[in-house]
């Protein structure tokens, strides 16, 4: 009977085809040292992603899906068909330089408490993402990564606490959520905690994983001593306006689950407010989307 591998890769695909070539050839690079197998979840890709994975990578596990089940669920999917009691989550639009995984293996093993490990991330120029964040408030509408008062005012306070960019990302800390970019998750967080939830399609599904974490007992740790390369949307550039309509349906599923109020009068006058705001935000962007794919 052969033994588990030291760690199972999830990588969930659809379409991005050169994306995911890079990214599973930086895996066949820098996995060698330790017994690694990969399985790579394709959402129904229609631009040939699953052919090139079989010719090109044909040691990975492929799983072709009939339909697109979005991130969460080609990660449970994945979860559900690996055999180490370690998962790496890796996007297809991110990649390895070096033999990141032994050290980050030593160093969960090492402490049993944490839930979820998260790499420091970088662009491809080089530079800090700012991967690991607060929880969201009510404020994070106004002062989020994309809003026009941090733009505006990049420094201010609100801006500062959520994004952390006060926070020092050259060391090893217990933060509210890191990006679902790249984790090394334990299958014991997975046994207490559950999967991923699938109601979110795309984007949120990763802060509200790590409040399901900290609500465990268990911690989430940002872990700066290994990097990952991560180009930002690569992966939602595939289909943009799904990605959009996914990401607003995420943050009303968010809100509604950690943020609304008790008290009925209260919570009537908000949930109002808030879906107006999501809808806006929501159509404003459709509305620029559309108007750039029109110029180009």
């Amino acid at each position: 009977m052969s033994s588990s591998p030291d760690v199972s890769v999830i990588v969930v695909t659809f379409n991005g085809r050169d994306h995911v070539r890079r990214c599973l050839a930086s895996l066949q690079e820098h996995t060698r040292e330790l017994s690694c197998e990969v399985v790579v979840v394709d959402n129904a890709s229609s631009d040939g992603t699953p052919t090139m994975i079989e010719r090109e990578f044909p040691q990975n596990r492929l799983v072709r899906r009939t339909e697109n089940a979005g991130f969460a669920g080609g990660v449970n999917e994945g979860i559900g068909r690996a055999k180490a009691t370690t998962f790496f989550i890796l996007n297809p639009d991110a990649e390895i330089s070096s033999s990141i995984l032994p050290p980050m293996l030593g160093y969960l093993r090492q402490h049993p408490d944490i839930g979820l490990l998260a790499p420091k991330l970088l662009d491809l120029s080089g530079a800090t993402q700012l991967s690991c964040r607060a929880f969201p408030t009510f404020g994070t509408a106004l002062f989020n990564r994309y809003s026009l008062l941090t733009r505006l005012f990049p420094r201010n306070p609100a801006s500062s606490r959520y994004l952390m960019t006060d926070f020092d990302h050259n060391t090893t800390s217990d933060v509210d959520w890191a990006s679902g970019a790249a984790w090394l998750l334990p299958r014991s967080t997975v046994e207490l905690v559950g999967l991923l939830d699938e109601r979110y399609f795309w984007s949120i599904e990763d802060v509200d994983y790590c409040q399901r974490i900290h609500g465990a007992g268990l911690r989430v740790v940002y872990f700066p001593d290994v990097t990952v390369v991560h180009s930002i949307g690569g992966s939602s550039s595939t289909a943009p306006s799904r990605a959009i309509l996914a990401r607003h349906r995420g943050m009303w599923r968010y809100y509604a689950k950690y943020l609304r109020p008790r008290a009925v009068a209260i919570r009537i006058a908000l949930d109002l407010a808030v879906a107006g705001g999501i809808s806006v935000r929501c159509g404003a962007q459709l509305a620029m989307h559309a108007l750039q794919a029109r110029k180009a």
